[in-house]
């Protein structure tokens, strides 16, 4: 089992750069693909990138693709979410999330994720 804690949330103006981290303790994080997702309010949950357990595939949803990047340092068991030219519509909670059976397959819905960390607030104003 492993345990997930982001941090780096905050609140931004527009056009400006966050960096997530997710910090995995008790299983190794390399024994995982990973995935960050989002939630706004009144919205589902909604799948922002993901990055199979070496960082040798990665994948984004179309929102974001070309400002966000998923990277992962299996050497100090965390994963980052690099997220640059925000705007007011990546306002969410954003989710980190552990996918121990495929861990060399991209994942886009979260069913397919085992475990869940509790989620860092991102506020960007316009």
């Amino acid at each position: 089992q492993v345990q997930l804690v982001e941090s780096g949330g905050g609140l931004v103006q527009a056009g400006g750069s966050l960096r997530l981290s997710c910090a995995a303790s008790g299983r190794a994080l390399r024994n995982y693909a990973m995935g960050w997702f989002r939630q706004a309010p009144g919205k589902e949950r909604e799948f922002v990138a993901a990055i199979t357990w070496n960082g040798g595939s990665t994948y984004y949803a179309e929102s974001v693709k070309g400002r966000f990047t998923i990277s992962r340092d299996n050497a100090k068991n965390t994963l980052y979410l690099q997220m640059n030219s925000l705007k007011p519509e990546d306002t969410a909670v954003y989710y980190c999330a552990a996918d121990i059976d495929d861990i060399a397959t991209i994942n886009v819905r979260g069913r397919y994720y085992d475990y869940w960390g509790q989620g860092t607030q991102v506020t960007v104003s316009s």
